[in-house]
């Protein structure tokens, strides 16, 4: 399988843990492969935690 599957799931935001399992590597490899498509979610990962801080009254 090329990367490009992995790739979308990343963006989709599935979790890297679960992206790492099916792809049949660690966490670390994952994140040394796709670090750039990694770094291009911040923004999404941003907005989620701004929501949740919200939610929470913080």
């Amino acid at each position: 399988m090329n990367g490009a599957p992995r790739a979308s799931w990343i963006k989709a935001g599935v979790d890297p843990v679960e992206v790492a399992r099916r792809a049949g590597h660690s966490v670390a490899v994952l994140f040394r492969f796709y670090a750039k498509i990694l770094r291009g979610v911040q923004h999404h990962a941003n907005e989620l935690i701004n929501r949740a801080l919200t939610d929470q009254g913080g």
